[in-house]
């Protein structure tokens, strides 16, 4: 059975973002998982990812379910590089709403997105003390691709990140 959500650019949307990336990270903390917090994310960071590229989210009836945000570049991690990728961020679902395979739907998406922009490649990135998160990746086609990355948090944490990609076209 296919997961059926609907699509739509975000745009005036920033305090639905903001609480979809909230209870996100509120269930990765109450999960164990130290990546992402409460109040990582607020209304700034959402309009200058609208303002600069694309951000999408993702319908079940008249529930937003879910939400991504696709780069058309990424020099901090991936560096200067030609235009033969699109990049995957912050790709979130609401764990108490989203339907079951929501997650693999949103990032196949992403990738028609990618695809339909006439480059090759998805890429992301995810948090190499995130073994789960790497596999649920790799389940769906991803393979790392570049040594890990250490990266400094804007809390200053520091931390390494597995670079990922997948052909698309």
């Amino acid at each position: 059975m296919t997961t059926q959500v609907t699509f739509r650019q975000a745009d005036d949307d920033l305090d639905l973002l903001v609480g979809l990336f909230d209870r996100a990270a509120a269930w990765m903390v109450r999960n164990g998982i130290d990546q992402w917090k409460p109040g990582g994310k607020g209304a700034e960071h959402f309009r200058a990812r609208i303002a600069g590229g694309e951000v999408w989210l993702a319908s079940a009836g008249e529930r937003v379910v879910g939400a991504y945000e696709l780069w058309w570049e990424d020099r901090e991690v991936w560096g200067a590089q030609p235009p033969v990728a699109g990049y995957v961020h912050r790709l979130m679902t609401d764990r108490e709403a989203a339907p079951a395979g929501a997650g693999r739907v949103l990032l196949a998406h992403a990738e028609e997105r990618i695809a339909a922009s006439g480059r090759t490649l998805a890429r992301l990135d995810c948090e190499t003390r995130n073994p789960r998160l790497g596999t649920y990746y790799e389940g769906a086609g991803y393979t790392a691709v570049l040594p890990h990355l250490e990266k400094v948090g804007p809390d200053g944490r520091r931390y390494t990140v597995t670079l990922m990609e997948k052909p698309v076209a």
